[in-house]
């Protein structure tokens, strides 16, 4: 069965003039996609290729096609203007009321994103998981469940691998799984065929311009369903809760509180819980006793509801024993609570996913159910979130902070406000001039830090105790991104003797 909407697409951009802004991770397959299919591409970026990475992917496609048109640099928008673009990819972190944008679209040029036209043109079902936490675990947990019951699933987003150029190999019975954010669903209009919002907490508000926004751009990955699609929303978060009201597929809901699924105003609803121990789906009447708590793998009550979470998405195509299979033995993903290594009786652990100081909330709240203690890294960039109850859940367990990163005072001035009286420690290593980083190197003092942190943790920890780095921030203040940040923690622990 051929992809009809793709046929047609290929007809439209041959020959056609496009703009591609960003020279990324998942641009620049994009460019290299609509050049094999006989567009005219204009490739725009803020940097320079002075920058290494850029450089880099500006190498890979000239090596591809010398017809490519450049701009590059701070005046690379205002290139835009000299030339007619029937359609404009722009980079997810860019607002589509940019003043450039705007003028192209006045000009008669189609603004999309490569994440829009993948799911316009998708022939397969899409599951999308977006939310403030626990995207990347669900995304995971949807895809290896789906993969159990014997499903070629292909999986994208802010994970896996960009898919727009791979959009002819997908048919229609597989399964597609996105993970997507707040940056990649504003503006968008195109939902998904089956879509979770994990929960929503104030998140990104250097990006969004408030916190309805962001709110209204997490629910775009279902807004505009039809009767058949499917909403999977958490029934303990209140803002995802009421967003059942507006939904027009078929809602489900989970919560490991069964409490918050059996609201007396939602007794319709299929439903995911926990109760004596267990997982339970439940929808019509038929129960199903999916696993108990203990057997899932990955720690802390968050983690169930990731599960509860998938099992909404996924039943309906799946038994209840392939739930249970990947319960028992899907391990994770990397830089969430990751297990390093143990060095001299201290268990060393990367959570460098916690960009946020939610998720690190979440990290602690979990170790703690493990009756956990030992030595905190954290520091990180501020993304205006709120710090509340951190301070609180850190000395649950860690009575021992290391510190480094710009949102350094924040995470200590809620920890000396929740203390009550708590005894602990804090190092902070300040930040140094230039303290940026230089991918896919960083700098030497940065590294340095990191080193610092690593040896006083190890210096501070007891047998029997953990070090854990949760960054409680964003990467940026010092790194490309959470991986790159993670990735170089890991080396660093496997380094010492």
């Amino acid at each position: 069965m051929g992809n009809y909407k793709f046929e047609e697409f290929k007809k439209y951009i041959n020959g056609r003039n496009a703009a591609v802004i960003g020279i990324g991770i998942s641009n620049t397959p994009l460019i290299k996609w609509l050049i094999s299919l006989g567009c005219n591409v204009t490739a725009c970026d803020k940097m320079t290729d002075e920058d290494p990475v850029l450089k880099k992917n500006i190498d890979a496609l000239k090596e591809i096609s010398s017809d490519i048109k450049w701009s590059l640099g701070e005046s690379y928008l205002t290139h835009l203007r000299e030339d007619h673009y029937d359609i404009v990819f722009k980079t997810p972190k860019m607002r589509f009321e940019t003043p450039e944008l705007q003028a192209l679209k006045e000009m008669g040029s189609i603004l999309t994103t490569e994440m829009e036209l993948f799911m316009n043109l998708c022939p397969a079902e899409i599951f999308a998981i977006t939310g403030s936490d626990g995207k990347t675990t669900t995304t995971t947990l949807t895809s290896e469940i789906l993969k159990q019951a014997g499903y070629k699933v292909w999986i994208g987003g802010n994970i896996g691998t960009p898919l727009l150029d791979r959009i002819a190999e997908i048919e229609p019975d597989d399964k597609v799984v996105l993970e997507l954010s707040s940056f990649q669903l504003l503006g968008m209009n195109t939902p998904a065929d089956v879509a979770i919002v994990t929960n929503i907490t104030p998140n990104h508000l250097d990006f969004h311009k408030d916190y309805d926004e962001y709110i209204q751009a997490k629910i775009n990955v279902f807004r505009n369903q039809g009767p058949v699609g499917k909403v999977v929303l958490n029934a303990g978060c209140d803002l995802t809760y009421e967003m059942k009201d507006i939904a027009r597929g078929r809602v489900k809901l989970f919560s490991a509180n069964k409490g918050k699924v059996m609201r007396t105003d939602s007794p319709l609803y299929p439903r995911a819980y926990t109760e004596d121990g267990r997982l339970i789906y439940e929808e019509n009447g038929d129960i199903y006793d999916i696993c108990g708590i203990d057997e899932i793998f990955i720690p802390g009550t968050h983690n169930v509801e990731n599960f509860l979470a998938a099992t909404c998405a996924v039943i309906d195509y799946v038994k209840p024993e392939d739930i249970a299979y990947v319960a028992k033995t899907f391990k994770g993903v990397p830089h969430r609570i990751e297990f390093i290594r143990e060095l001299d009786g201290v268990r060393w652990y990367n959570s460098s996913i916690d960009t946020s100081p939610n998720r690190s909330l979440n990290t602690m709240n979990a170790l703690a159910a493990r009756n956990e203690k030992g030595v905190l890294i954290c520091g990180g960039a501020d993304k205006k979130c709120l710090y509340a109850k951190l301070g609180d859940a850190i000395l649950n367990v860690c009575d021992r902070i290391i510190i480094y990163g710009s949102n350094a005072d924040l995470v200590t001035d809620i920890i000396a406000k929740e203390a009550h009286g708590r005894q602990y420690e804090i190092y902070r290593i300040p930040d140094k001039e230039g303290d940026v980083y230089e991918f896919p190197k960083t700098r030497d003092n940065v590294v340095n830090a990191y080193k610092e942190a690593i040896n006083k943790a190890r210096e501070w920890a007891k047998p029997g105790e953990i070090v854990i780095m949760s960054s409680i921030g964003t990467s940026y203040d010092h790194f490309r991104h959470f991986e790159h940040r993670g990735d170089m923690f890991r080396d660093l622990v496997n380094e010492l003797e």
